[in-house]
């Protein structure tokens, strides 16, 4: 057991109590692929959903009852987004630290990206990273690179790593430059019927800049990404997309410009899906500040324009997924001049607030579009079987708690760094419990 002083538990395998039933009394049940969003129980047996219902108490003899009045019972979330540095750098972070900062966040299953040290490449590393999520804190799903080595010039064995359990293809970190791979790439993910992730970032407009070109930027004295630079390569892959007929998924998306093109994909049936993060629909560019290392991303945050893009496109469908981009960094990483700061921050641990906060609770999309893009539509693009409180289904469950208020304290995080962007933030909303095949793998207060 893993116990912070603010009252924060992770379960490990070893201690995670095994009632073999338990009822979750009286929560708002919020599963849109039931069309559920009322206040039932929800029944756990054996690891299962055992029934959905109200008033079932009587029903069942049961042995725990956890009672969820004022809070939201949903499918439990995914983070189809992060980097959990294991294998190589595991100084930044593990699987296991990481599987128990997404169980603190509230995410039963999480998808791995490639760039680790070695790359995700092979069916070898694929299996390496299943094994070692075994009995961790919540569901690894490893994403194989693109290209050998993240070099992008050599396709990786892609049906090898399907094979051994990876659900996609990326080489996030990099964009893969060469649009005749990027082309191949995306013919033989279509014959396995799997998406290619796309980091979309043409590095020679981007020019090894550092935060948002515009004003900002300019009186900071930095230099700048400009937005063409994620917009050109996105263009690019809508195209190829469209003209192979494979899927692709468009990752932290931060553009009024990239929402727009891929809107007018959708419309001409190009097998798109999207992502932003947190960070983008609530921050931007000025936000940098005096240097602000830990508001240092890539791609970078943008204007206030882009931040609304961002919204009306999760409000509208066009963008598919929140995820958080969770990458964590050691301190000597971060506190150095902005220029020399490695790009990222952690999300794991705070997205669930943040979304709450900065878009539940202003009404910019309902609890149900925000469980939509936290959970179903996730492991729909990655076909999975989470997503649904279906009876029968695995017991994969986050209770929220809506209108708790917190201030984001990384002392108290997880995850083995402690670069968020939202260090001294106060949030409305976070998961209180989190169950993991019908074992309760975290809890808060």
């Amino acid at each position: 057991m893993f116990k912070k002083d603010n009252g924060c538990v992770i379960y490990s395998y070893e201690t995670r109590r095994r009632a073999q039933y338990f009822l979750i009394k009286e929560g708002l049940v919020i599963d849109p692929a039931n069309k559920i969003n009322e206040i039932m129980d929800v029944v756990v047996e054996d690891g299962l959903i055992r029934a959905v219902g109200k008033n079932l108490e009587k029903q069942f003899p049961i042995a725990r009852v956890i009672d969820a009045k004022g809070k939201w019972v949903v499918p439990g979330l995914m983070d189809m987004h992060v980097h959990l540095r294991e294998p190589g750098r595991e100084d930044k972070e593990t699987i296991d630290t990481g599987t128990q900062a997404a169980a603190a966040g509230g995410f039963t299953s999480v998808a791995c990206m490639a760039n680790t040290n070695p790359v995700l490449d092979e069916e070898s590393k694929i299996r390496y990273v299943i094994q070692r999520s075994l009995n961790c804190a919540s569901k690894v799903y490893p994403i194989g690179a693109i290209t050998k080595n993240l070099e992008g010039e050599e396709l990786a064995p892609m049906g090898e790593m399907i094979k051994a359990g990876a659900k996609a293809f990326s080489d996030d970190g990099r964009s893969v430059e060469k649009s005749n791979i990027m082309r191949n790439a995306l013919n033989y993910s279509k014959s396995f019927d799997v998406p290619v992730i796309c980091h979309c970032e043409d590095i020679g407009i981007a020019q090894k800049g550092h935060m948002n070109e515009g004003v900002v930027s300019t009186r900071l004295g930095i230099r700048g990404i400009p937005s063409i630079a994620e917009e050109m390569t996105v263009a690019r892959d809508l195209l190829l997309a469209e003209y192979t007929g494979a899927r692709v998924h468009i990752a932290h998306v931060s553009t009024a410009g990239s929402v727009r093109m891929i809107r007018d994909a959708k419309s001409r049936g190009v097998m798109v899906t999207a992502e932003t993060a947190p960070h983008y629909v609530t921050l931007i560019d000025a936000d940098v500040g005096m240097y602000d290392i830990n508001k240092k991303m890539n791609p970078p945050l943008r204007t206030v324009s882009d931040r609304e893009a961002l919204i009306a496109g999760l409000a509208d469908g066009t963008i598919d997924v929140i995820a958080s981009d969770h990458a964590p960094h050691l301190p000597e990483e971060k506190d150095v001049e902005f220029d020399a700061a490695s790009f990222g921050v952690l999300g794991l641990e705070t997205s669930v607030g943040v979304i709450i906060t900065s878009l539940v609770k202003t009404g910019r999309i309902s609890p149900s579009e925000m469980v939509m893009k936290m959970s179903v539509n996730p492991n729909k693009i990655l076909k999975t079987d989470g997503g649904t409180l279906s009876v029968g289904m695995p017991a994969d469950i986050t209770i929220i708690n809506p209108d708790a208020e917190w201030t984001v304290d990384s002392r108290y995080f997880f995850s083995k760094s402690r670069n968020t962007a939202f260090e001294g933030m106060k949030l409305t909303g976070y998961a209180c419990c989190t169950i993991l095949d019908g074992q309760i793998v975290f809890e808060r207060n």
